[in-house]
């Protein structure tokens, strides 16, 4: 009567529920990988689940297109507040590091401050990351800007040093760098300074990109929790992104692979009519 066969009604409702159970699959393997990175995006997702989508045969539009209809796809969250305080009396460092090829780790080390922990409960991390690998050196929590929080960091990247070569240390002209006691602790550790010469986010773009990833992709930014327990969150998202996140730029491999290595050629790219002081962005 409605001009269609038994056969071909049953068959189709039977192509429909194992469309839907390879899709719940999908959905469980994605739960899976943002259990740990909750905001990780389309396409490292992709990467980290290529095998098991190749044995469903799924491939990259069909994950694309589950993953909208089940609105799981991120949107990129904007939310920037000012940490540099750049009027005071030290002394700004040049920037050495102006169209610098990235050849091995520990040639740039990258450093920020950055809030988290929402407007109620402001913390301040401090991060040093490797430019080449993009792995995060040091890092540290504390409730104010002073120069302790980023010489802390200092110390702990120091600390993790696997290689004995020059460092340039970059940052912006921020007074807990250009500080006295900073400064000291760079010459003593006999690591370089260099500072951005404008207010372009993009002359410290790595350092910038990651304090995004971990306030935006695994929501640090979120968080109402005290001092202490904000330390622990920090400390397993940095060994989350150190050891399991990949990186675009670093061919999908992890910092912690990056950085064991010195002869994968890193991706560059630069955001056009920029400040000329960017490196390559995560």
């Amino acid at each position: 009567m409605l001009g269609v066969s038994r056969q071909v009604y049953y068959r189709s409702l039977r192509s429909k529920q194992i469309k839907e159970e390879k899709a719940n699959q999908v959905i469980n393997l994605v739960n899976n990988v943002r259990r740990d990175m909750p905001r990780l995006g389309f396409r490292k997702l992709y990467h980290i689940l290529n095998e098991p989508l190749k044995d469903m045969h799924i491939g990259r539009d069909k994950l694309l297109s589950i993953l909208k209809s089940n609105h799981m796809l991120i949107k990129p969250k904007r939310n920037y507040r000012i940490t540099t305080d750049s009027h005071h009396r030290f002394r700004k460092h040049k920037n050495l590091i102006v169209d610098m090829p990235l050849t091995h780790p520990e040639q740039v080390w990258v450093s920020d401050i950055t809030y988290i922990g929402g407007r109620e409960r402001n913390c301040y991390l401090a991060l040093i990351t490797d430019a080449y690998s993009k792995k995060i050196m040091g890092y540290d929590i504390s409730n104010c800007l002073t120069t302790e929080g980023s010489l802390r960091a200092l110390t702990m990247a120091n600390r993790q040093r696997r290689y004995k070569h020059k460092i340039i240390h970059h940052s912006d002209r921020g007074l807990q760098y250009c500080s006295n006691d900073y400064q000291k602790s760079l010459k003593k550790k006999k690591i370089v300074p260099s500072m951005t010469e404008s207010y372009d986010p993009y002359a410290n773009a790595i350092a910038e990109r990651v304090n995004g990833i971990l306030k935006q992709e695994f929501l640090l930014e979120d968080y109402q929790v005290d001092i202490e327990t904000m330390k622990l969150i920090v400390a397993d998202a940095v060994r989350i992104y150190n050891t399991k996140r990949p990186h675009w730029s670093c061919y999908m491999k992890t910092p912690e692979m990056m950085h064991a290595q010195n002869e994968v050629k890193i991706k560059t790219y630069k955001r056009p009519n920029s400040s000329k002081a960017s490196l390559a962005t995560v």
